[in-house]
């Protein structure tokens, strides 16, 4: 179809089409910014934690005060600590437990640099520390790809300080101060203290949820921490989380009723629920405000086009006598929508590149892939057919006898 014609029809209406592109851009704009936020908050939320979250139980607890000068507080938390451990394993809905201040995703600001030389002059990284004894791995299930897990005589206790002359460490790590994929058996310096790394985990996210390149850069301790603020990880055996949950609560206030739970015991489930709170509010007002600005863009594309199909009410029964088809008529319509779409769309294009550089500089907004441009260039130019689809085989309709009555 010659688009001539179309082109000088169009200029005839410059304030209305100047208004529907602008329409178009500005929402354009929104939403490949929106869209873009939703993915990246669906992504962050479907981030694997590298543990076996299924059967995963997290207990937060403070102990009351004790006196007595710091060694002698230690070891009166440790006994304690080793006691809870020893009546948790007991418990015939719990496979295993162990004492953690760290938690993938939720809890834990240790972190430090993991280097090869002890003065840090060469290759170093930045990690997060996870701090438990020989039964931490297994019970986070966290999988265990070379090496072992640590031995009962490796394990120290006492204030959380890295230190400990074996470690363990995820495969990210491992691969970043190793290339190579000799990590295995190698000496690493947690801040300047040596370890040998005795085992490598496949996947061990740290306790951060900030998008950050050092997100799965976990080291894992033997130390049972012995402070005022105790965490335990458990593991329920299959199928028995709740129930494991109310026999752990009950075993742990038989042995000190003086204990404070402030957030209680909780499933790995809960609380990763509750941590990508943030992020699902996020998606959900995004989604609310592109559903928004689409419906208020479909409505000016169908207001305008009707308003049009009225005004050349005569033009179309002419066309329609002169033997235009149905479907010419149409496809007229849907050319004129288009072309003020794509002018929308690029002029949106533009729009929302700077205006994610804007977010960028302002709001610590990651750069806007031009993908997430490309899709709602899509997005706008299908709206728009899908909008002018109604009062285009309206116009169709006109019967060419009923127009021309009016010449």
């Amino acid at each position: 179809m010659n688009v001539y014609p179309i082109l000088v029809a169009l200029r005839r209406h410059k304030v209305a089409v100047l208004l529907i592109v602008l329409q178009i851009a500005l929402t354009l704009a929104i939403v490949a910014n929106a869209f873009f936020i939703i993915g990246h908050s669906i992504e962050r939320m479907s981030r694997t934690s590298g543990v076996e979250e299924n059967g995963l139980i997290f207990i937060f607890q403070k102990w009351p005060v004790l006196s007595g000068d710091d060694a002698t507080i230690i070891e009166k938390i440790d006994a304690m600590q080793r006691a809870d451990l020893e009546a948790l394993r007991n418990l015939p809905d719990v496979q295993d437990v162990a004492a953690s201040e760290s938690f993938p995703l939720i809890q834990g600001d240790d972190a430090g640099d993991i280097s090869l030389d002890a003065d840090r002059k060469g290759k170093f990284v930045h990690a997060a520390y996870f701090y438990g004894d020989e039964h931490l791995r297994p019970t986070f299930g966290v999988h265990l790809i070379s090496g072992r897990d640590f031995f009962s005589s490796e394990i120290r206790h006492g204030h959380g300080l890295p230190g400990s002359p074996v470690v363990i460490v995820s495969k990210t790590l491992a691969d970043q101060l190793f290339p190579s994929g000799n990590a295995l058996g190698q000496t690493v310096y947690q801040d300047g203290k040596p370890a040998t790394i005795v085992g490598i985990v496949e996947r061990l996210q740290t306790p951060t949820l900030e998008d950050s390149n050092w997100a799965y850069n976990s080291v894992i301790e033997p130390l049972r921490e012995d402070v005022s603020w105790t965490g335990y990880a458990a593991r329920a055996r299959s199928g028995r989380t709740t129930e494991a949950i109310r026999a752990i609560h009950k075993a742990l206030f038989s042995l000190n009723p003086m204990r404070h739970m402030p957030t209680g015991i909780h499933s790995f489930s809960e609380m990763r629920a509750d941590a990508y709170n943030e992020e699902r509010g996020i998606a959900l007002l995004m989604s609310v405000i592109c559903v928004i600005l689409l419906s208020v863009t479909a409505a000016g594309i169908v207001g305008l086009t009707s308003f049009w199909v009225g005004q050349r009410h005569r033009q179309i029964g002419v066309r329609r006598a002169l033997g235009a088809r149905k479907i010419d008529i149409r496809r007229y319509f849907q050319i004129e929508i288009l072309l003020i779409g794509g002018s929308g769309a690029v002029i949106g294009a533009l729009c929302a590149v700077g205006l994610n550089e804007w977010l960028m500089k302002h709001y610590e907004m990651m750069h806007l892939p031009l993908f997430y441009v490309a899709i709602g260039m899509l997005v706008m130019l299908v709206l728009g057919q899908a909008a002018v689809l109604v009062p285009a085989r309206r116009a169709s309709n006109v019967p060419p006898v009923v127009a021309t009555r009016s010449v």
